[in-house]
């Protein structure tokens, strides 16, 4: 296997540390929170206790000011487990850089630390039943009213919605100026005119909660803008490398972790007098997919390294996006497929792993619509 350079001895503490707490506080309790719809709310506050949120942020705002590796550390530790790490990583490195990036002074101050402590849970609200991957069809409104904006519209889809305490709203100021009129907005649950729906059923990722949200004449002061108005969707396009690398590493992830519980299945199970990873067959599918999921990780790693230099564009982040998540869908089922029946029962890992691979070619821009940008290359 080829030797991954990024990572330094702090870095790889920090891995053991995560890979610890996962094993102690999240695998015992997935059944229960799958059946919940969501993990544990204590879980957050533990987590923030722990240093795993908001790793990123800077100090003056109590967070640990480090490099994005160890976002990515936790990524690919979690991301196994009901999607948590996708949870977390839209709290820490999706919602709260928007917040760390483009908020005024008072709302660094008002938000972050309570972020990085696990108190406040981090939404971003940009999908809509009419508007999913095109950010420039939605139909939330912020119409502004004196020293306030009266924001309109509902959202769909929206990870850690339904435990939400700031999030991030996408709304139009401008409707007649298309991607130009688009702007970003920090509310809170507390505001006047903010909705929570119940928790979305999903048929995957069911500890991931995922709700529906309305904004009904809610008015929203003007500081609350993020950056300046009708910019929003030049921030969005700016985020968007890193949220859909984030995407690409988890996928690798959980890849890897069906294949190795596959391997160590298939050793073990006997057919015919025979361990199931003896037959040519298993030799060969199992030859595949760790020459993929390798060929996957090396990618993932380069553009890491480009994410580290501000470098990584918007072509080559589809491609990772796409084609790893497209591989995640290929590894997990094979692997289900060389568990025979006990990879269609609900208790076995890669059973899980198989129904929440699915979303991964959905959200943070379907597959379709990154070929569509990698082909604007052509």
């Amino acid at each position: 296997m080829i030797p991954r350079k990024l990572f330094e001895e702090d870095h790889n503490f920090f891995r053991d540390t995560v890979k610890k707490f996962a094993e102690n506080e999240i695998v015992p309790h997935l059944e229960e929170w799958d059946e919940a719809g969501g993990v544990d709310r204590k879980l957050w506050n533990t987590l923030g206790e722990m240093g795993f949120l908001c790793t990123n942020i800077d100090e003056a705002y109590n967070g640990a000011g480090c490099d994005r590796l160890f976002s990515m550390i936790l990524l690919e530790e979690l991301a196994p487990y009901g999607g948590l790490g996708i949870s977390i990583a839209m709290h820490s490195d999706i919602v709260a850089p928007y917040i760390q990036r483009y908020g005024s002074e008072e709302l660094k101050q008002k938000y972050l630390p309570k972020m990085v402590s696990g108190e406040l849970i981090g939404a971003l609200a940009m999908t809509e039943p009419g508007a999913g991957s095109d950010v420039k069809a939605i139909r939330t409104t912020a119409v502004k009213d004196g020293e306030h904006y009266i924001i309109n519209g509902s959202k769909i889809f929206i990870s850690n919605g339904y435990e939400s305490g700031v999030v991030v709203v996408v709304a139009k100021t401008d409707p007649s100026a298309g991607a130009k009129g688009v702007s970003l907005f920090v509310i809170d649950e507390s505001m006047a005119g903010f909705e929570k729906g119940n928790k979305l059923k999903k048929i995957g990722m069911k500890a991931q909660d995922t709700a529906e949200l309305f904004f009904n004449d809610m008015r929203v002061p003007v500081e609350n803008l993020l950056g300046e108005e009708n910019k929003g969707f030049f921030y969005l396009m700016d985020e968007l490398p890193w949220e859909r690398l984030q995407i690409a590493i988890s996928a690798v992830a959980c890849a890897q972790d069906a294949y190795d519980r596959t391997v160590a299945y298939t050793k073990e199970r006997l057919v015919f007098g025979k361990t199931v990873a003896s037959f040519q067959n298993s030799k060969f599918k199992l030859a595949e997919m760790k020459s993929e999921i390798q060929i996957a990780q090396v990618f993932v790693d380069r553009c890491m390294e480009l994410v580290l230099e501000r470098k990584l564009d918007a072509e080559t982040v589809s491609m990772a996006k796409y084609w790893c998540s497209d591989l995640q869908c290929k590894v997990v089922d094979e692997c289900v497929q060389l568990h025979g029946g006990y990879g269609y029962m609900q208790e076995y890992p890669v059973a899980r792993a198989w129904v929440d691979a699915r979303a991964q070619r959905i959200y943070g821009g379907t597959n379709e619509i990154m070929k569509e940008l990698i082909s604007r290359g052509i």
